[in-house]
């Protein structure tokens, strides 16, 4: 079964066949996806749905031998939550996934208060949530003081900062810091691709269309302008020029399917999860997440987590996700558990070939492909 990503929130629905699908019929497996009954960042409805496409799977074909789910992006977060829901699969490939759940929410939020923070804007005029005013006032002046304003970059037709100013860089090392601590391809990824993009993700409806209130909560968030956990004097003065929001109490639940649902982490079934380094719209950080959640619930042993090293979002080859895919399944069907990548070790995270053991092709951008590693 294969879950699809955000759809924005449009009326027309869609239906997504999986990027590897020639792969898996290739080795005789059958496939089934369902558009949602609504758009949106409705995850409730996304796992429901595909519960339901499993039944009728089995009601128009038949009882399959082994049952699997994968997706990716938002589908990564249906696919997680499914996982841990219902006992009707036997195993689990989340892809650039939202594993993180409303963390995901709060990073976009640190990101602009920070930034706003950074250029002066006291904590108690710094916008949350963003208004019109916001775009089409602030936006602009937070792009010429972190980055001198945009140019357009013609390899990745997009605008992007044209350089970055000091107090730039110390948004970027805030920012490394937030979306998985310093790694390998991350300030390609920051200064090439996605800092622009991420000053326009602040929450206009911090609800998200599908909670009953807002549900930020920025009030643990640590803001650091080094790997040294400790805070410095400057690191204590921006912290606190950084204005908190705290989530509404029926913003968040712990358990079941209501507003954005929790990926708690408590795995029922083998689960090989899949994450590119330099990921900002759903940064490497929700990986790191998950893992430390399934180990907090004792169920390491049932997750395998892998690097791949790309700086887009889900920006896999199709090798990639075949290969975490025949990894799966030989766990799940033989008990043969694959190898995965440490993501919670920051000296391992850190070192310059991270994500190279299931890399299957190095990114022309990628320092390793010049000198041919």
């Amino acid at each position: 079964m294969y879950a699809h990503g955000y759809r924005g929130t449009g009326q027309a629905l869609t239906v997504t066949e999986p990027s590897i699908r020639k792969e898996l019929l290739e080795r005789g497996y059958a496939w089934a996806a369902s558009s949602y009954s609504t758009n949106g960042y409705d995850v409730e409805s996304g796992v429901k749905d595909t519960h339901a496409l499993n039944g009728l799977f089995r009601n128009l074909v038949g009882n399959p031998t082994r049952t699997y789910i994968m997706g990716h992006s938002m589908g990564g977060h249906v696919t997680g939550v499914y996982a841990e829901q219902y006992g009707d699969v036997d195993g689990a490939l989340p892809m650039c996934g939202v594993m993180g759940d409303s963390e995901l929410f709060d990073f976009f939020t640190d990101y602009s208060l920070v930034a706003q923070s950074l250029i002066g804007i006291s904590k108690e005029n710094q916008q949350f949530p963003a208004d019109d005013q916001y775009f089409a006032k602030t936006v602009p002046e937070l792009r010429q003081k972190l980055g001198n304003g945009l140019v357009y970059n013609s390899a990745t037709k997009s605008y992007v900062f044209q350089s970055l100013t000091p107090l730039g860089e110390k948004l970027e090392k805030v920012t490394e810091n937030l979306s998985g601590g310093d790694r390998p391809l991350f300030e390609i990824s920051f200064e090439t691709m996605f800092d622009d993009f991420l000053l326009q993700r602040i929450p206009t409806n911090p609800a998200y269309g599908e909670a009953t209130g807002n549900v930020i909560n920025n009030t643990d968030s640590v803001y650091q302008l080094d790997s040294d956990p400790a805070l410095s004097d400057e690191e204590k003065s921006l912290n606190e020029s950084v204005r908190r929001i705290t989530n509404d109490p029926n913003g968040r639940h712990n358990n079941g399917f209501a507003a954005i649902p929790k990926v708690t982490g408590d795995l029922k079934v083998p689960t090989v999860s899949l994450h590119t380094l330099g990921d900002l719209y759903v940064p490497f950080s929700m990986e790191q997440i998950y893992a430390k959640n399934a180990a907090e619930k004792g169920k390491s042993d049932l997750l395998v987590s892998r690097a791949i090293r790309g700086i887009g979002h889900c920006e896999f080859t199709n090798k990639e996700q075949i290969d975490a895919f025949d990894a799966l399944v030989d766990w799940a069907e033989n008990g043969n558990k694959p190898k995965g990548d440490n993501v919670l070790n920051p000296a391992v995270v850190a070192d310059p070939r991270f994500g190279t053991q299931f890399t299957s092709e190095l990114r022309p951008y990628d320092p390793l492909f010049h000198v041919g590693e």
